[in-house]
């Protein structure tokens, strides 16, 4: 298991990402039809990034469980 502080590191990372991502995804939509055809990708890479970040939590929640 990674340290907590590690854990924040990535948490930080990922969340700007995930930010960046979530303007993306909004300005896809909002100019559909127009590059439809990236719709399905942007979308599945938003929520794997959205998905990591949950996991991380909950190993950062399950690491002061432990401790």
């Amino acid at each position: 298991m990674e340290n907590p502080e590690e854990i924040k590191t990535q948490l930080k990372r990922l969340n700007s990402k995930a930010g960046q991502m979530k303007m993306d995804l909004h300005d896809l939509a909002e100019g559909l039809p127009a590059d439809y055809d990236r719709l399905i990708d942007l979308a599945t890479a938003t929520h794997l990034i959205y998905q990591q970040i949950d996991q991380l939590k909950k190993q950062l929640a399950q690491n002061k469980i432990e401790n």
